[in-house]
């Protein structure tokens, strides 16, 4: 997902959940800067580099393939990006080192999405903004996983838009090319994607990738052939995903403020959108590259208030000129904090398993998080 749904789109959830005008901007704030976290940043505030939820274009080029290398970006893109949906999926006939990849296949409604909103409760809006923003892209990242695979995440030719046509679909099969300098051309589906690359671990093989931007657009459907799924036919109905993505945070924000008494899979809350739905619906299904001057003008309608656009260094100097033993208590100190706490929980789960993809915890810091105090 881009912009427009993680910062706009959980702005407008979480006003419709509950939220106050102030606590929607840091929800949404905290959501959006999950995309732009990384390591480069954390060293320009000084901050803890363990706390990076996402990897640079420059920092990806240079990232090590090796194991440990690995490790790292799983870390990174499994625990924010691509969470996994079933870490104890079953395939038969294949090696161990395969099914450990299978398992990182990113979804909606896996244990893990529960353990991800539980894990929000009780704790300051940063973590709910964090949440939001993992949960959300299980919807729109369904089908990829947060590791390097060409075997898991590659496309090729049989790849067709549909377009809805009365009661069934046109198909357009969709063109790829790699020219990052030019914008996808949406009237006639074309999407810059990775560059094919036959190394399983390479880069270019990381997340959706080789899909380009294309399952990041609310209004596509899409139909084509993985090789993790023995080249069954698999159809994505983002218009469809994306509503119950929007609806599925409503519902989560409501149970970490305590209306609901507990989170469960496959719930979402068209109650409260009933009266908005067809607007809401509208503007998920409108044909554009960014949806955000839409999703900002709702979000102006639902609490009647200006909704800043993101900034990503409005709170660095807080941060940055906090004395050592207050910087917890910063805005981005208590996003810094949730973003560990996250990537510690996820780490585990798969470790969990045996699967050492994402490598270990270090479980004794994640507790002392949890208890307030500082590594």
């Amino acid at each position: 997902m881009q912009e427009d749904f993680h910062y706009y789109a959980t702005y407008c959830a979480s006003c419709i959940a509950g939220y106050s005008h102030k606590e929607s901007l840091d929800i949404a704030y905290s959501a959006q800067f999950v995309d732009v976290c990384s390591r480069t940043l954390l060293a320009k505030i000084k901050g803890p580099s363990n706390a990076a939820t996402t990897q640079l274009q420059l920092e990806l080029m240079d990232a090590r393939t090796d194991p440990v290398g690995l490790q790292d970006i799983t870390r990174i893109w499994s625990s924010f990006h691509f969470l996994p949906r079933d870490l104890m999926a079953e395939r038969k006939k294949c090696t161990k080192r395969y099914r450990n990849k299978y398992r990182l296949i990113c979804g909606p409604n896996g244990d893990l999405v529960v353990k991800t909103v539980e894990l929000a409760k009780g704790k300051p809006v940063q973590s709910v903004g964090i949440a939001m923003h993992v949960l959300a892209d299980t919807w729109a990242h369904a089908y990829f996983a947060g590791t390097p695979s060409l075997v898991i995440n590659n496309t090729n030719y049989v790849f067709y838009e549909l377009f809805p046509d009365g009661d069934d679909y046109l198909e357009k099969q969709i063109k790829f090319v790699h020219k990052t300098s030019v914008p996808d051309d949406l009237d006639n589906s074309i999407y810059t994607n990775s560059l094919y690359q036959s190394n399983e671990n390479s880069i270019m093989n990381l997340g959706h990738g080789r899909a380009g931007h294309l399952p990041d657009y609310s209004f596509v459907r899409y139909r084509y052939l993985p090789a993790w799924g023995e080249y069954a036919e698999i159809i994505k109905d983002n218009p469809s995903d994306y509503m119950k993505a929007f609806t599925q945070m409503i519902y989560a924000m409501k149970y970490i403020r305590g209306e609901k008494p507990s989170f469960e899979k496959d719930v979402y809350d068209m109650e409260a959108i009933e009266s908005r739905r067809e607007r809401i619906q509208g503007i998920i299904n409108k044909r554009q590259l960014l949806a955000s001057d839409d999703w900002k003008a709702f979000g102006e309608e639902l609490s009647g208030q200006e909704i800043e656009d993101f900034v990503i260094d409005r709170y660095f100097e807080e941060y940055t000129n906090a004395p050592r033993k207050e910087k917890d208590e910063t805005f981005l100190g208590k996003f810094i904090r949730g973003a560990i706490a996250q990537k510690g929980m996820v780490i585990g789960e798969i470790f969990k398993t045996g699967n050492k993809l994402a490598g270990a915890a270090r479980k004794s810091i994640f507790d002392r998080l949890f208890k307030g105090e500082r590594e």
